[in-house]
């Protein structure tokens, strides 16, 4: 109660502490094109860190010195936190004869998902569309017809406007993203691109939290590109030549009817995961322990996860160089890959909580 209390008294309204989360998920990031984001990011910790750049990709590489050295050494070890920016969407890669856009995805869609979908077309200004498979509506459709489920080829994009209007705001490359209002929804968040933009909110306010008694070299890496092959990272990464790269990502919570319990990955609202492997990494084993550790010692709630396909920047990170010790922590995540991907505030909390304990450890 106390902290609904607070969050009422600083006036935030339903997003609360989560204001943030909102306006990330509900801009538009586009693997490739993630620049509204990292501006975003950039606002958000004006001041926050000792240093920040952009490299030739356009990745944001924020570094925040250790508060007390380490343990062991002379130095601070170096962590980097990997939190991707980039969501899945398109680009427009044809404009026909009536003006209307077809487009190339870039990340994986399930196109039952698709359709009477509003986008955003990031021409010569932003552009509201209405995305629809051809072909008949159910009224005149046969019922072989109504069974088809269409390929990303077969959408297209319908403007409202004549070919000419269309081709002076509108080119072959322009980025085009699926909008969505996010909801406060009980204890949950709900909205697009929620892959990973929490991430972000995640790493930020746990360098914040830790930032007095952090005894690590942190790089916190906004990541471009990682729906398309996790390329952000596998730049970042090697400049960095971290000695702890965690990467921080959503996962499949499908604790939903229709599926069974040992294929749920995670459940709502039962704490941060902690990744045991995935298809593109396998965490290092004492670093799992160290963050089981902490999570029982704090009495964080946590999960352990296995994902059987699927990774996350993890991948990259512990193939950098000569190898670095790397890790995965995830925010369950019911329906993925839509525009209603929904975290429970509590598994956001706890995956803050569980990483700024870790680095003031």
């Amino acid at each position: 109660m106390a902290r609904k209390s607070a969050v009422a008294a600083r006036g935030d309204g339903a997003f609360g502490e989560f204001e943030f989360l909102r306006r990330l998920t509900e801009a538009s990031g586009v693997s490739g094109r993630e620049e509204r984001i990292r501006e975003l990011v950039l606002a958000e910790t004006r001041g926050m860190w000792d240093e920040t750049r952009v490299d030739a990709m356009g990745n944001l590489i924020c570094l925040k010195r250790a508060a007390r050295r380490a343990k062991r050494g002379d130095g601070a070890q170096k962590v980097m936190l990997a939190c991707h920016m980039d969501e899945i969407g398109f680009y427009v890669r044809y404009i026909d004869d009536d003006g209307l856009l077809r487009v190339q995805n870039a990340g994986g869609f399930d196109t039952r998902n698709l359709f009477a979908r509003r986008v955003r077309v990031q021409g010569r200004r932003d552009l509201i569309g209405v995305m629809n498979p051809v072909g008949k509506p159910i009224h005149i459709a046969t019922e072989e017809e109504k069974k088809k489920i269409p390929e990303i080829r077969e959408f297209c994009i319908d403007l409202f406007m004549p070919k000419e209007e269309v081709e002076k705001l509108v080119e072959v490359g322009d980025p085009v993203t699926l909008e969505q209002s996010t909801a406060a929804i009980g204890e949950a968040i709900s909205g697009k691109a929620m892959d990973n933009r929490v991430a972000l909110w995640v790493g930020v306010n746990a360098v914040r939290r830790a930032a007095a008694t952090s005894r690590y070299d942190v790089y916190f890496v906004a990541c471009v590109q990682e729906e398309v092959g996790l390329r952000g990272a596998t730049t970042a990464a090697y400049a960095v030549d971290a000695d702890v790269g965690i990467a921080i990502d959503t996962t499949l919570c499908c604790d939903t009817p229709g599926i069974t319990r040992d294929d749920a990955v995670t459940e709502f609202g039962r704490g941060v995961g902690i990744k045991v492997m995935d298809s593109a990494s396998i965490s290092h084993r004492g670093l799992f322990e160290e963050f089981v550790a902490v999570a029982k010692r704090r009495k964080i709630p946590f999960q352990r996860e296995v994902l059987p396909r699927g990774g996350t920047d993890a991948g990259a990170l512990q193939r950098a160089r000569g190898g670095t010790r790397a890790i995965t922590l995830s925010i369950p995540t019911r329906y993925i890959h839509t525009v209603t991907e929904t975290i429970h505030r509590g598994d956001a909390r706890a995956a803050v909580e569980l990483l700024a304990a870790w680095l003031s450890a």
